[in-house]
């Protein structure tokens, strides 16, 4: 055999091997006839050929082709190449993910009746799922609100650091905080020591006012009261008596020449004393001479 025979079928065989090799790093089994399906999307977001197929999160085939719809513009067809033993049923929802790092995931989440199924070439109609990066890129317009809030609440605190009372401020927080903490400790004192005293004490004051008032209804209030009204009617009969001029009180009380002789008198009596100290002669006789002793 010529050597550039055996060349050109050395180079057959070697590109063979290659077209193979290309399909078994891809995922395709090479003796093995998948079932291709096709799946209609509005936005491919990026999936690439190869790309795994998952159902419900299980690997079931890769994604074979990736082309635009011209018949159909604005849609996107994916060919999958699945497992001849996956059956595909009605209702199968087929969900594009983008992952964070990039990429795309497809996802299938199958109907719920296995024997009303798709056959193999039918076209599904697919659909974007909201996953994390959804999430964050809805989100991106509260989060920008929330930094300017952000910004504006920095600069806020960078003015409010900044100004000179800052410290006197904080300096009169804390003599502050130490008058709480003195009171409070007085506080627990008070509340600790004196109100149980307070609270001994004025049990006994009621305790005492109890006495008192069961005292005061064991009295005879009916018969003190009326001697108390005898002893007011008593003393009104002496008021009248006193005010009388025919009794001896009442004269000595209303008759006006009566205490004029009796001040006259005593007017006499207090000069008269007077005058025994002032000359006791007159009155007593003393003689020391002729008298006989016994």
């Amino acid at each position: 055999m010529r050597r550039e025979v055996k060349i050109g079928l050395t180079g057959i065989v070697a590109l063979v091997l290659l077209f193979f090799g290309m399909k078994f790093l891809k995922g395709m089994k090479l003796f093995n006839t998948n079932d291709t399906y096709y799946i209609q999307f509005k936005d491919a977001k990026a999936l690439s050929k190869s790309s795994t197929v998952y159902a419900d999160g299980f690997n079931i085939g890769i994604v074979s082709n990736v082309s635009y719809d011209y018949n159909h513009p604005g849609n996107v067809i994916v060919a999958i190449s699945v497992n001849r033993n996956v059956k595909i049923p009605h209702g199968t929802i087929a969900a594009l993910d983008e992952a964070m790092l990039g990429g795309c995931t497809l996802n299938m989440t199958m109907g719920p009746n296995p024997a009303d199924r798709y056959m193999p070439g039918d076209t599904i109609v697919g659909t974007a799922a909201n996953g994390l990066m959804g999430a964050i890129t809805g989100a991106m317009p509260q989060v920008e609100l929330v930094l300017a809030h952000v910004d504006s609440l920095i600069q806020t605190l960078n003015t409010l650091a900044q100004n000179p009372n800052l410290a006197q401020t904080l300096q009169n927080a804390e003599t502050l905080t130490a008058s709480l903490n003195e009171s409070s400790k007085r506080l627990n004192t008070l509340l600790g020591k004196d109100i149980p005293q307070m609270t001994t004490t004025f049990n006994k004051a009621g305790e005492n006012v109890a006495t008192l008032t069961d005292n005061l209804t064991q009295l005879d209030l009916q018969s003190t009261l009326g001697r108390v009204n005898t002893t007011m009617d008593n003393l009104q009969a002496t008021t009248e008596k006193l005010n009388r001029k025919d009794g001896s009180l009442g004269m000595l009380l209303n008759d006006t020449a009566l205490y004029g002789n009796l001040n006259s008198t005593v007017n006499s009596a207090t000069n008269l004393l007077e005058d025994l100290k002032q000359n006791p002669q007159r009155y007593v006789h003393i003689s020391l001479i002729g008298r006989k002793a016994k």
